[in-house]
């Protein structure tokens, strides 16, 4: 008698079109959830030569932001399920031909309208993707996995923001090269697609699967409530510094540099996809803590930074808490999809991340507002550090929590 893998794909019929291996498999799926949030944070360091070619409020700049996380709602809604019935491959190849189309409106944008409609696009391939390509890592390996899904959208977010930065400062044409290199990966992205193995059987439902509804199997309600705030913590942060932390960088440095744009995002990001690396070997809980602890840790040294107008301590400050962010992310994922059957995996990864842009766009689209207003940037900030300071000491409390539940078994 033999047992199965349980890290391996299912075996699914294969056809006599010559296949990736597994392993390529995984690698091209984790280089588009890499590519997919690059492209997601590649207009940020350009928020500010669009507002100076085209003149609109921060309150704009910061609905710009925010109508991406609504359309990633929507469509994790609508079709995040989906590649649970019609298979993996499918919902990536059509995601990724949004991609490289919406690619071209941002190259082609002529005003603030164009710039909104370029955002829409890009949420809703991005969230019709963002479940498909988490469940196809778990699929091909769940523990590799499982680190894949929060490294690759970090160091996307990381490598998206400063590419763009940079190419902004040093290369000609700022607002159309970037999106003509995102637009050519997704172009070959979407080509690879059609040497990969498909790693979900197909079951009936599709077209009741895109009924907006937002569920999860009984046994995972309690683990989400607890991880809850440890989420809403991490990604209102990430939020921030997406939208407004170009401009608070600037500020305290007194600069204008394109690269500051992005620089701020690096580092968050950047520091939590390498602290996932590093401590992928730990436990869910233990994970859980640390990041729960590094977070307001972090926040707290930024809010130095911001009192004392010091830029080094502010990037010290943000790498503490992308360390934070990374391993409470991580830690929150793991607890949730760890125990999943392969067919409720993007349904779950799916009310995880719709949680998610929640907690990184709603913040943002109110800190811009406030700006919007009259109100000071370094006091917005320090108000929001203040916030998710909070939401981080309660994330740190429910690992305490879940451990009692736990104890007695």
């Amino acid at each position: 008698m033999t047992c199965a893998n349980p890290t391996s794909p299912p075996a699914l019929p294969m056809s006599r079109t010559r296949r990736l291996p597994p392993q390529g498999a995984f690698v091209l799926k984790a280089s588009m959830a890499l590519s997919f949030l690059a492209g997601s944070s590649a207009p940020t360091p350009l928020y500010a030569v669009y507002q100076a070619q085209w003149g609109f409020s921060s309150t704009m700049l910061t609905l710009v932001f925010g109508v991406y996380a609504i359309a990633v709602l929507l469509a994790l809604l609508v079709a995040g399920r989906l590649s649970d019935h019609v298979g993996r491959r499918p919902v990536l190849m059509a995601a990724a031909a949004a991609q490289a189309l919406t690619m071209v409106v941002f190259a082609l944008a002529g005003d603030v309208g164009d710039l909104l409609l370029a955002r829409v696009l890009q949420g809703l391939s991005t969230g019709a993707a963002v479940a498909a390509v988490g469940a196809g890592l778990l699929d091909l390996d769940r523990a590799r996995g499982a680190v894949a899904n929060a490294v690759a959208p970090m160091l996307g977010t990381a490598v998206g923001g400063i590419l763009a930065g940079s190419l902004v400062q040093y290369l000609p044409q700022p607002t159309h090269l970037v999106y003509a290199v995102m637009g050519a990966v997704f172009v070959l992205q979407g080509v690879a697609l059609a040497f990969v193995g498909e790693t979900a059987e197909r079951r009936p439902g599709a077209l009741a699967s895109l009924r907006p509804q937002l569920s999860v199997p009984a046994h995972v309600v309690k683990p989400l409530l607890l991880v809850t705030p440890a989420i809403v913590a991490a990604w209102a942060v990430a939020g921030f510094y997406g939208s407004l932390g170009p401009t608070l960088l600037r500020s305290l440095a007194g600069s204008a540099s394109f690269l500051l744009g992005g620089l701020a995002l690096f580092v968050l990001a950047g520091s939590g996809a390498l602290a996932v690396l590093a401590l992928r070997q730990r436990s869910a809980q233990r994970l859980l803590r640390i990041g729960t602890s590094l977070l307001p840790a972090g926040l707290a040294v930024v809010m130095v930074a911001l009192a004392t107008h010091s830029v080094g301590v502010f990037l010290a400050g943000t790498a503490m808490a992308g360390v934070g962010f990374g391993t409470a992310f991580q830690g929150a994922l793991r607890t949730l999809v760890g125990p999943l059957a392969a067919h409720q995996r993007a349904g779950v990864l799916s009310a995880l991340f719709i949680l998610s842009y929640l907690a990184m766009g709603v913040p943002a689209m109110v800190a811009g507002w406030r700006l919007a207003q009259g109100g000071d940037i370094l006091l917005i900030a320090q108000a929001f550090d203040g916030v998710v300071l909070l939401l981080a000491v309660l994330a740190l409390l429910g690992t305490f929590v879940r451990q009692e539940a736990a104890a007695p078994s």
